[in-house]
């Protein structure tokens, strides 16, 4: 009966854990990232205090029922032996044995994972902490080959009719994640296959918080000195490797109550009970050990033998009224733009001949200096600091504009997200990456907050722009920008060229994504390190309808 509910609770939870970072489709409702709120480092890092409260009051009177239910990292790891029991042969088979524990090895983990957070290297928690490991296995492993099954199957029912698949697009995200989380996912798998649970028992910092809890947990496997005959079965069934039979102990630090011991035991020599709590078991406690007088033989125990018991929006679409605007392009470092806005604005106001040319040299290379951070982030230190990279709002941002850093952020924040317009833009109304981070990295947005938030400053380069190079009517950043942060001012004869107020721009990448210049892009976003609030007027975000394109 534990056994059955403890299989259960185990796929409930993992099912839901998966299925909600695998799916695209958006028909699975937000509530269910509760799931991924019940982890504990991500319950630590976001301060829900109740949910750790639960978590260790659980693990105090029952023992690491969070490892052994909850944790979908551990469960993936009782999966793999599942399999490796049933395809190894019977007669090769190798079952588990008794380990010492390895406490110098887990100590030294947990307290590394604790100092690297506390001197900002968050790419080290959340390389180790088993939900965030999980995760980035299925956003960068599992959900590609999932998005490829998929395109396959609607390459096969499109054509007769049936739309029930649709195609999507499958990107690298990045190339370091991709193959952190290949590495992660190898080396758990052998270490599951090989020797069941070590790697909770040995790496994972959680279970070695849990694990301390637990030595002391009320209820406990214990063994029933009256029935055990010795037989060593539960031992060999043992995915944590903590049953000494031989002694009739059981390492409560390590179990994490699989209950396969009490599962294989016919004699009932195992029980799940609590403590004791009188004299008479501490008596039993005390009793003369029989180590020693006999050699016991793991194969053919002797029957009747008994040792002492040992208790251990898209963006909204806006054109220009006509009328110039108010404030000149801010922001230029360089004497030359700086020239350049004045000659603009020169333009506009007619002072010019329209036979003069606005010369401003060659096309220039650029390249964003500061990564662009979620919506929510707010700043470089919060965020850096509870972000574990387990890539939830990777998997589920709608435009797929959220990768994995590999150096922008430094070594500390590699694998954490950032935003890139090669393929997308960010939605003027989303905050779906706000609202499913489980670690409070990204902090929960209303669209209005959302709208007045933010996130990064537009920059021009009018070198590279194609109405200045090539003479052609454009206009695609403006009509991507929601808030008139890029407007359009008079050039040359009917022609109209950019001009930026850095001011009131969200960060959206509306004009950096559809900007057509080539090889480098003449707009483009770039980032700060703390988000900011910016005011805007009713007529700086007045919703213009746009007929076809929209340019």
């Amino acid at each position: 009966m534990l056994k059955t509910t403890r299989i259960t609770l185990s796929l409930l939870f993992f099912s839901l854990i998966t299925i909600f970072f695998l799916d695209f489709t958006g028909k699975l409702p937000h509530e269910f990232h509760a799931m991924e709120m019940i982890q504990l480092v991500p319950a630590l890092l976001a301060m829900n205090w109740i949910i750790i409260l639960v978590l260790l009051v659980l693990t105090a009177l029952f023992g690491r029922v969070y490892c052994s239910s909850i944790c979908p990292l551990g469960i993936y790891q009782d999966i793999v032996s599942w399999f490796r029991k049933r395809l190894t042969n019977k007669k090769h088979r190798k079952r588990y044995k008794y380990l010492q524990a390895l406490n110098i090895l887990r100590w030294s983990f947990l307290g590394a994972t604790i100092i690297a957070f506390l001197f900002g290297f968050s790419f080290l928690v959340g390389l180790v902490d088993p939900y965030s490991a999980f995760g980035r296995i299925l956003v960068h492993v599992f959900k590609p080959a999932y998005l490829a099954g998929n395109n396959l199957l609607a390459s096969l029912l499109i054509p007769a009719g049936n739309f029930t698949f649709y195609k999507v697009g499958v990107y690298l995200l990045s190339l370091s994640s991709t193959l952190i989380a290949l590495v992660t996912l190898v080396i758990i798998s052998i270490m599951a296959w090989r020797n069941g649970r070590i790697y909770c028992n040995t790496v994972c910092p959680v279970g070695t918080l849990l694990g301390f809890i637990s030595k002391h947990a009320l209820y406990q496997i214990r063994f029933d000195s009256e029935n055990c005959t010795l037989c060593g079965r539960c031992a060999r069934s043992c995915k944590a490797s903590c049953i000494d039979f031989k002694n009739m102990t059981v390492d409560a630090s390590r179990c994490i109550n699989c209950f396969n011991c009490i599962e294989e035991c016919k004699e009932s020599g195992l029980k799940y009970k609590r403590k004791a709590e009188n004299g008479k078991r501490k008596a039993e406690n005390n009793a003369p050990s029989l180590r020693g007088v006999h050699k016991v033989n793991d194969e053919a125990p002797p029957l009747n033998t008994h040792s002492a018991i040992k208790r251990p929006v898209i963006a909204r679409s806006a054109q220009h009224d006509e009328a110039t605007p108010s404030k000149s392009a801010l922001g230029y470092s360089s004497r030359r733009r700086f020239l350049a806005s004045l000659t603009l604005t020169a333009l506009a106001a007619g002072k010019l001949l329209a036979d003069k040319t606005l010369r401003l040299g060659p096309k220039k290379k650029v390249a964003r200096t500061q990564p662009i951070m979620p919506p929510g982030a707010f700043s470089i230190e919060k965020f850096s600091r509870q972000c574990t990279s387990c890539h939830l709002c990777v998997s589920k941002c709608p435009a797929q504009i959220i990768k994995p850093a590999f150096l922008e952020y430094g070594i500390g924040g590699m694998m954490q997200p950032m935003l890139d317009f090669k393929h997308q833009f960010c939605n003027y109304d989303c905050t779906i990456c706000a609202d499913v981070c489980p670690t409070g990295a990204l902090a929960h947005l209303d669209q209005e907050t959302k709208h007045h938030t933010q996130i990064g400053r537009v920059q021009l380069y009018l070198e590279n722009c194609i109405v200045y190079t090539d003479e052609t009517s454009c206009g695609a950043c403006s009509e991507h920008c929601p808030t008139q942060a890029v407007h359009m001012v008079p050039y040359k004869g009917h022609l109209t060229i950019p001009e930026i107020n850095p001011e009131i721009c969200v960060g959206c990448g509306g004009c950096e994504f559809i900007c057509p210049s080539q090889p480098w892009k003449a707009i483009f976003v770039e980032g700060i390190t703390t988000h900011k609030t910016i005011e805007l007027t009713h007529d700086e975000v007045e919703e213009v309808e746009v007929e076809g394109f929209g340019f």
